[in-house]
């Protein structure tokens, strides 16, 4: 039975994501006696669930605080302090004790040792269980005000009035933990969509979708901004996403916002060869594959025919054409696509499908030691309701586990 408005208890977590079951699972460890989640839906950390394809890219092998830091587009500087009480290898640890362990990919990404995101949800349920921490889902909170006797009063549907002496807000994206915050004094940075795939205007590319190719460059023109990349991208039925495309969308998430997603996109799909060396190599196939089809004998290993049949499509290049017969204007047109492509964005996927926001309260409002608001003392904020977002890989995750840790532990050193 949960204790009456007028019976405070000592920590309500509103949101049953990453970010708040560490929270509650950390201070009922350390003490906190009553500890309830308040989640909106049936089922607590769907984030989790879904994410990395079901298999939950849980944090990122990247040791060092500073380091760490700098793949958060917002945040960077302030999430250093954070990092350095609470960063991936606090993690890890953090995992294993509580019976998950986590393995690191080649490239860094870190998932639990059964590669299913269940196993994680199972070790975050079974932590909270331990710990005494009480879950109530479809609870979504509406309202939250100053109790007179101290502490919050928490109001909302299919719930009874709750008092909490202290209160997390970790909502995730959702508007509904931005009014709150709003209501109890914040000021807000407008949240825009962060992390998604770009919509183009080439229809020759996207005729390839499915195609995956490592280390591309992209460089973005917005404006008088630019913002660069290198990495695997994903060619879609719309244009590019894959690892490189995200973390692009991420560092230029409000210019393009302020764009109305419009811009041009140049790709460098060389793979460091350049310009000289990718003249070199049409020169080299030129003379010992003359004899040989433009499309039979493919001068670079690491494009994939069918893209490479696209490039001399779009350079107007015959593909039966012998090596011998190139022409020089095909050959600098070709030059041309391979190195320095470019291309309109012409928007981003469909509505729903980035990954984050950019956006909610403002770092300089809340303590990062602690969490703890610097504008409503008891009132403790982590996670994406911050404006702070990670690039792909595991490090929102990472934001969520080390902000929600330094706020538990916060709460507990204060009860």
């Amino acid at each position: 039975m949960l204790p009456s408005a007028s019976s405070p208890l000592d920590l309500i977590v509103v949101g049953g994501g990453p970010a708040g079951y560490m929270a509650a699972i950390t201070a009922a460890e350390r003490g906190v006696r009553q500890v309830l989640v308040l989640e909106g839906t049936p089922e607590p950390l769907q984030k989790v669930r879904i994410s990395g394809g079901g298999r939950c890219n849980v944090t990122h092998a990247c040791w060092d605080p500073r380091e760490l830091a700098g793949h958060y587009p917002r945040g960077s500087r302030p999430l250093r302090g954070p990092f350095s009480r609470f960063a991936c290898g606090d993690a890890v640890s953090w995992f294993d004790e509580h019976g998950l362990t986590l393995v690191e990919e080649p490239d860094g990404r870190m998932f639990p040792q059964q590669n299913r995101s269940e196993a994680v949800i199972q070790c975050l349920h079974g932590a909270a269980r331990a710990a005494g921490v009480q879950l109530r889902t479809k609870t979504m909170v509406q309202q939250v005000c100053f109790h007179p006797d101290g502490g919050f009063l928490i109001e909302g549907r299919g719930l009874d009035p709750l008092h909490s002496r202290c209160l997390m807000l970790a909502t995730g994206g959702h508007p509904s933990g931005r009014k709150l915050a709003e209501a109890l004094g914040h000021q807000l940075v407008p949240p825009v969509p962060s992390l998604f795939s770009l919509t183009l205007q080439a229809p020759a590319l996207t005729a390839c979708s499915g195609i995956a190719i490592d280390d591309v460059g992209l460089d973005l023109k917005l404006g008088n901004q630019r913002f660069r990349q290198t990495g695997r991208v994903l060619i879609t039925h719309r244009g590019l996403s894959g690892p490189a495309t995200l973390r692009l969308s991420a560092f230029a998430a409000r210019a393009l916002h302020q764009t109305r997603y419009q811009g041009e996109l140049t790709l460098d799909w060389s793979a460091g060869l350049g310009r000289l060396g990718v003249t070199q190599r049409l020169q080299q196939w030129r003379q010992g594959q003359a004899r040989r089809t433009l499309s039979a004998a493919k001068p670079f290993e690491h494009l994939p025919r069918r893209l490479w049949q696209a490039f001399l499509a779009m350079a107007g290049v015959e593909t039966e054409r012998r090596w011998a017969d190139l022409p020089m204007k095909a050959e600098r047109q070709l030059v041309e696509l391979l190195c320095a492509q470019r291309l309109s964005v012409k928007g981003r996927g469909p509505f729903g499908e980035e990954f984050v926001t950019a956006g909610g309260v403002d770092l300089g409002e809340v303590n990062l030691a602690t969490m703890e608001s610097r504008r409503c003392p008891g009132l403790y904020l982590a996670g994406e309701l911050l404006d702070v977002d990670g690039v792909t890989g595991g490090f929102n995750f990472q934001a969520c586990w080390s902000g929600g840790w330094l706020a538990g532990k916060a709460i507990a050193a204060n009860y």
